[in-house]
């Protein structure tokens, strides 16, 4: 994964683990897949639960009550995270920045590999486009997290079904019906 999608795919990626979890590891690896994470995993025992583990801790960051307690909880993430940025090139991508553990010797351990994705895309993320830009879907009762990528930045729902569904309550409650 190059280092200028970090933010919106990881943070994608994320999303995707929390509001869909896959069954098992292998379906964890297959969405990673799906979002443009291209090396090999070392497979370890626990990785699945592990891997909740990391989708938990930042659904903390997401569901944070402030900017700043969003900030205090992410930096404490990147500072408990033991991946460190390095230069790659593999699968003939060209030279370009990593930030996990392992080598192609000693291939990185899922959960530690996304969580280090995951959490230096989402400070990516936050930094770049707002740290409002992070945040659960305004259609309740959904509870999907809403990775806003938008040019306007004003993205609330999780999917157009949400928002249209937000939109028909308001209406209603407007004609009293």
């Amino acid at each position: 994964m190059h280092l200028n999608p970090y933010g919106e795919y990881a943070v994608l990626l994320a999303a995707s683990l929390a509001d869909d979890w896959p069954s098992d590891r292998a379906g964890i690896e297959a969405r990673a897949r799906e979002f443009g994470v291209t090396i090999a995993f070392r497979e370890t025992p626990g990785d699945h639960a592990r891997t909740r583990e990391v989708i938990d801790e930042w659904l903390g960051v997401v569901d944070a009550d402030s900017e700043s307690e969003r900030a205090e909880l992410l930096n404490a993430v990147m500072a408990a995270t033991a991946a460190y940025p390095r230069l790659t090139d593999h699968d003939d991508e060209g030279w370009h920045l990593h930030y996990r553990d392992g080598t192609p010797e000693q291939p990185a351990v899922l959960p530690a590999m996304l969580r280090a994705v995951i959490s230096v895309g989402t400070a990516l993320h936050v930094s770049t486009r707002g740290m409002s830009r992070l945040g659960r879907c305004a259609a309740e009762p959904c509870t999907h997290v809403v990775v806003d990528v938008t040019r306007n930045g004003r993205q609330r729902y999780c999917s157009v079904r949400c928002a249209n569904r937000a939109a028909v309550r308001r209406h209603r409650a407007r004609i009293g019906a």
